[in-house]
């Protein structure tokens, strides 16, 4: 703390000022300190980065599977932008859908159906299709919401 000196005027019958000494804070050493430890931290900061290392096993070599049999492939009820209704990569008119996919799933053995609409595809087309799946005979529709790997 430093200390400054201020004159007061004296009292009657004393001649001369009076020095009184004023305690004033000097903040200078206080930002330097402060700027040397800003300084200090931010050298170190990069060098306190955890690292570990992470040991992978070896890949396994692993023979390819062999292809699924057919039948076992679900049936997929697809539209596409331009409002086509397609049943497992096959284009079918919207008159003979509904008996097409009776028959479809007369063969599989099966009442589930999933259902995949193309992003730009008419919202108005996608529900006429499913509306003829579920004429066609299908009692579960799965709307699929993940891409298809393998159209």
């Amino acid at each position: 703390m430093a200390m400054t000196l201020d004159s007061k005027p004296s009292k009657p019958g004393r001649p001369g000022k009076r020095l009184r000494p004023v305690p004033s804070m000097n903040v200078t050493p206080l930002v330097d300190v402060v700027l040397v430890l800003l300084i200090i931290f931010m050298a170190i900061m990069p060098l306190l980065t955890k690292q570990f290392w992470l040991h992978l096993p070896n890949p396994v070599e692993r023979p390819d599977p062999e292809p699924a049999d057919d039948s076992d492939k679900p049936i997929v009820v697809t539209v596409t932008q331009g409002g086509e209704i397609k049943i497992n990569r096959d284009v079918i008119d919207k008159e003979r859908f509904p008996g097409t996919l009776t028959r479809v799933l007369a063969a599989k053995q099966q009442r589930t159906v999933f259902f995949d609409a193309e992003d730009d595809a008419p919202f108005g087309a996608a529900v006429e299709a499913m509306d003829l799946a579920r004429a066609g005979g299908a009692t579960t529709i799965a709307v699929v919401t993940n891409p298809l790997t393998e159209r």
